[in-house]
């Protein structure tokens, strides 16, 4: 809403007063009409003085209309029109100005129902042709914006319009562009705040895009298991050909397996394995068997066993 300025109230008030003041000293009592033709004629010149003067913002510009032609454009700043002939059509604000519009339930190329909210900037840049042209320059801006942005929609895939918001803003600058370049109209920008997709479709593509993640993850996983796999073999194969590196490395194994278990180790030096013949796997594992079995001891012979020496002999 524009503000009213104070400079014409204040020189209506000083022409007011001048005039009261000259009609008071040219009082006469034997002819007071005279004073008060004088008091009427400084009232009508203070209103139609006061009502002349205009001020326009550095912001605004005014049509005037002289007997329902256009006359000419002013501001800002002051200026003068003659009353009851001359007009203002119209204060135009040549500011940017920002407008939201949105589409609700628009299918997209996809048929995908969506709502999309959109913020247009704006300017007027030829104030005649806003003024003159349209008769409603800021309503019309606002349905040609809404117009483009249901065409845009219409041919855009869901997932273009999801990642591509720059460029559907571009678009739909072009279009509302073109439409209000008529009217005296450039648009600076239109900016796609946000694009709602129904629930339903919302969650399935949640689930969808937790299930690539999830393929991306078993994918990465079974490549690590394979490059381990490849290093395994060459290092089996090193192995093989260097006996004392693979003893070295089971040592190594043994030791850390050990250590996490606060265990003790006993170290028995080679010359005493190989006098015992332990110093194979076959040793070892005969050593182990042989002290898992129980010895069975043999019974007694003699006079003091208790068993005849000939009932011996015939089990034997």
């Amino acid at each position: 809403m524009r503000n009213s300025n104070a400079l014409p109230i204040l020189i209506f008030v000083l022409l007011l007063g001048v005039g009261l003041s000259f009609s008071y000293a040219s009082l006469d009592l034997t002819d007071p009409r005279k004073s008060a033709i004088i008091a009427l004629g400084s009232a009508t010149s203070a209103l139609i003085v006061s009502y002349s003067i205009k001020i326009a913002n550095q912001w605004e510009r005014v049509v005037v209309l002289r007997l329902g032609r256009f006359h000419a454009l002013k501001g800002p700043g002051l200026f003068l029109i003659i009353p009851v002939i001359d007009v203002i059509a119209y204060w135009i604000d040549i500011r940017v100005i920002a407008t939201a519009f949105k589409a609700e339930k628009t299918l997209t190329k996809d048929t995908v129902p969506v709502d999309v909210d959109a913020v247009l900037f704006w300017k007027v840049v030829d104030p005649k042709k806003a003024a003159l042209d349209v008769a409603d320059y800021a309503s019309a801006i606002n349905w040609a914006a809404q117009t483009a942005l249901r065409d845009v929609i219409g041919k855009t895939m869901l997932s273009d319009m999801l990642e591509g918001r720059e460029k559907i803003s571009d678009e739909l600058r072009r279009i509302i562009d073109i439409r209000t370049e008529p009217w005296g109209i450039n648009v600076i920008s239109v900016e796609v705040k946000d694009v709602l997709i129904p629930a339903g479709l919302e969650d399935a593509m949640s689930m969808q895009a937790q299930a690539e993640r999830e393929r991306q993850a078993r994918v990465i996983l079974g490549d690590s298991e394979r490059q381990i796999a490849e290093k395994f073999g060459e290092a089996a194969k090193t192995y093989a050909d260097n006996p004392t590196a693979f003893h070295l490395r089971a040592m190594n194994m043994l030791y850390e397996g050990l250590k996490k278990e606060n265990a003790t180790i006993v170290v028995v030096p080679s010359t005493a394995v190989e006098t015992m013949q332990l110093g194979g796997l076959a040793g070892v594992t005969a050593l182990s068997a042989g002290l898992s079995q129980k010895v069975t001891p043999e019974p007694a012979v003699g006079p003091w066993s208790g068993v005849p020496p000939s009932k011996l002999a015939s089990e034997r």
